[in-house]
Parts: structure tokens; sequence; C-alpha cells
């Protein structure tokens, strides 16, 4: 076994959130690296993911993911390579997939790590497309709105991780009509010409509601929520009978500091017959053996095209997230430390 590094930089949550997150909410601290224990890996991260939700965990409340805690290493998604380990089953130089993100060495339990084949996809891409991303997009798509062949879909954050993936994805299936929503004209253009959505608009150009019923005259049948608000309130006025809703995210609120109000038009609720479902993608890992298998064939066919925003360094880690709370990545944010 090669020596292994001395010290490894890691981001710790210092401070809670008020708002916005700011610099000195977190540090960039070097601790000292050890051998693996009994049953554990040591990994050298290669990317690590930064996503929306991890918003959530810097507040001290209780959700569906525990919150971070204070002067210790915040956590996400991470691929990287085994460089130690004293756990059955992994050996050195395996590339692995794991929850201990935000750091450039990571000891994680072996029953924690999943081995990945760079061979199939670049590493990154389990991050994203092959990742929780992905599958965030297939189960909230087929399963949480049971999307049906000839809906009429409507994807908010539609150049993001997920929602990039579920308009490609209603089209690759059979919708009639996909419309997406971002927030440049560089983005919309990417949508209607990259990733085939038949309509695109500039949420900062107008109105919501006015766009997307420009964009969906004969209404919408499954809305794929990223954003909440405004966007949430449009989809309603849009929804055909019987039309349904996967909530999957409302970016527009995490670093709102008063309540929001909810749409005010929720009362078409009823009257429409609406389905309006939040969704974890926890809950769908029944799914995971055909998500692969089927998205790993677009993949390979060139049906499916994703994107990736990389920020190159650890030093870079934060700056990244708050970038892709601002909605500056265009696919999937990574930072990469491979250089």
């Amino acid at each position: 076994m090669s020596a292994l590094p001395a010290s490894s930089r890691e981001w710790h949550l210092v401070a809670r959130p008020h708002g916005w997150p700011k610099p000195e909410d977190v540090a960039l601290r070097e601790v000292p690296v050890a051998e693996p224990g009994e049953g554990r890996i040591l990994v050298r991260n290669l990317h690590f993911s930064v996503d929306p939700y991890m918003r959530g965990r810097m507040n001290d409340v209780k959700s569906y993911a525990p919150p971070y805690q204070l002067d210790r290493p915040m956590e996400g998604g991470a691929v990287g390579e085994v460089i130690a380990s004293a756990a059955e089953g992994f050996t050195v130089g395996d590339h692995v997939l794991h929850g201990l993100g935000w750091r450039e060495y990571a000891e994680v339990p072996a029953q924690h790590a999943t081995k990945i084949d760079p061979s199939v996809a670049p590493l990154s891409a389990y991050l994203g497309v092959l990742g929780m991303p992905g599958m965030t997009a297939y189960a909230g798509l087929l399963d949480v709105a049971s999307f049906k062949e000839g809906d009429t879909v409507f994807v908010s954050g539609a150049a993001g991780a997920v929602g990039s993936l579920v308009g490609q994805m209603a089209k690759l299936k059979g919708a009639s009509r996909v419309i997406g929503s971002a927030g440049s004209d560089e983005k919309v253009k990417l949508l209607v010409e990259e990733y085939g959505f038949d309509a695109a608009f500039n949420y900062k150009n107008g109105p919501v509601a006015e766009q997307l019923a420009a964009a969906a005259p004969d209404g919408i049948d499954v809305y794929f929520d990223n954003v909440g608000g405004e966007h949430l309130e449009a989809a309603i006025s849009s929804f055909n009978p019987h039309g349904r809703a996967a909530l999957c995210g409302m970016i527009a609120q995490y670093n709102t500091t008063e309540p929001t109000p909810a749409p005010r038009n929720l009362v078409m609720v009823i009257g429409k017959r609406l389905r309006l479902q939040g969704m974890l993608v926890s809950d769908h890992a029944a799914l995971q053996p055909r998500f692969v298998q089927e998205v790993g064939g677009w993949l390979r066919s060139g049906e499916l095209k994703y994107n990736e925003t990389v920020a190159e360094g650890i030093e870079n880690g934060f700056d990244a997230f708050l970038g892709m709370l601002r909605g500056e990545n265009t696919g999937k944010m990574v930072v990469s430390l491979t250089r």
C-alpha cells in the first residue's frame, strides 16, 4: 500500500445561514488523514456534487435529511478512487460512488459505497444523469406524475440537472408537447436546439403565467416543479382537468427569510381535480434497475444528452454551491478535484 496523504481539506458549516448563505457561514479546513477502520475504505474524491437540497440541510430543522452539524464536514454525493481498503470486496483502484463529498479524502463505510464503472460513462455522470438527479427525473415523471403517452409536459428549471433530463425523457416516452422555463435566453436556446423541447421561455422576460399560456395554448397535463412560487401558480392555471404535478423542488423559496404566500389560485385544484404530489427520490428505489437499463440505453444511443458545469478545485466548492442556487449552471453543477 502506498503512503497515504497526511491531510485533507474539507468544507465545514460553522454558522446557520439566515437567508442566502454567506462565505462566513462555512470554512475550508485541513484535517489529518488516517488508515481506514475495519469495514471501511479510504477514497480520494475526484468529483463531488452540489445540489439544492443541501441548502435545507444547513438549517437546524427536522426534515427528510438530517441537518448538517456545525464545525463538521458537510455531506453530499461524491465519486472517487479507493486508495486504501479494510473492507472485503473493495480493493485499491476501485471507483466508487458515496455520500461523503465536500472533502478531498473520505473514510467511507463499505456498505455506503457503490462500485461504478468508468468505462460506461465519465465518473462525474454518476453524480448527474446516471445518479440521483437522473433517477429523480425518471421517477418523478413516470411514477409520481404518472406520465402517459400524448401528455403535454411543463418543466420549470428546465436547464438544470434534473429538469433537462425530465423534458428529454418525456419526449422519448411520447409526449405530445414539452415546454421548459429557464433563466436566460441562452438556456432557452439550449432547451429547444439541443434537448429537443418543443417550446421554452425565459421566466425573467415576463409573467410566467402569460408565457406558459402562450407556449401551451391547449393546456398542460403534467408539471415537473423545480422552482415553486410563481411557476406553480402558473402551472395550476394552465392545467387541464386531472393534471398531475411532481413537486420536486422549490428553489425560489429556499433562501427566503419570510413566509411566502401559497399560489393564489389553489381553488382551481378542486374543480380541475388536480394531483399535486411531493417527491423524494429515496422512495423510488425499486425503479433503479429499470432506470439504469433504460437511461443507459438512451445514453449509448445518443438519444439522451446532458451537460455539466464544472468548478475546478475544492477551494471553489462553496462558490459553486452558491452559483447553483443562483441558476448559473447549465445541467449538473460538479466540483472537480482532479487537477
